[in-house]
């Protein structure tokens, strides 16, 4: 495997202190020393500074993260109604395992920017977008009704996201039980 570029660790540094800080609290500073990056590299790959470089990081963590979608309802997912159990399941242990620090750096930023900063807040609107056409089409592959799929989409993103607010302000999983709870209720009653 080729070892990472130099602007591949920068993205990557920044998505990971986005997930725990947010964009503002996080300083080009900590970037570059998270990279392990000459300072001077950063506007080198990014001339448009740390809103550039946000912006690839949240364009690159949302198209991972939006593979999570792809992860747990995927071909292969013979009951929706257990992947659905599975991915809030998931999203429960990466909480606790990270001690309430990791969750989604989408959410984090679109939070902070979406009234201050309109390259970022469309960026994390884009991502929002994949994640809920991704989502849709997995949905109807697996038996939702194409005119019902992007509104479960969009109500399966929204508790998570809200889930992950509370649970770490709550620093509980309680919240995430609740919203898997009503999701699974939501995938069975549309399914039946």
């Amino acid at each position: 495997m080729a070892k990472p570029t130099t602007r591949d660790r920068l993205v990557g540094a920044t998505a990971e202190l986005f997930r725990v800080s947010g964009y503002h609290a996080t300083s080009v500073k900590a970037i570059v020393e998270r990279a392990e990056a000459p300072f001077g590299s950063m506007y080198h790959h990014f001339p448009g500074g740390k809103e550039e470089l946000g912006a690839a990081a949240i364009t690159t963590s949302g198209l991972a993260y939006g593979d999570l979608i792809d992860l747990f309802f995927g071909d292969d997912v013979t009951d929706l109604v257990e992947a659905t159990n599975a991915f809030f399941a998931g999203a429960a242990w990466t909480l606790t395992e990270s001690d309430y620090a990791d969750a989604c750096p989408i959410a984090t930023v679109a939070l902070e920017v979406a009234s201050t900063n309109e390259d970022l807040r469309r960026a994390t609107s884009t991502v929002f977008d994949d994640w809920i056409t991704r989502a849709s089409a997995r949905f109807v592959q697996h038996g939702i009704a194409p005119d019902q799929a992007p509104r479960l989409a969009r109500g399966l993103i929204m508790l998570l996201e809200g889930a992950f607010l509370l649970c770490r302000a709550g620093r509980t999983t309680e919240p995430m039980a609740d919203a898997q709870a009503v999701a699974v209720a939501e995938v069975s009653r549309l399914l039946a």
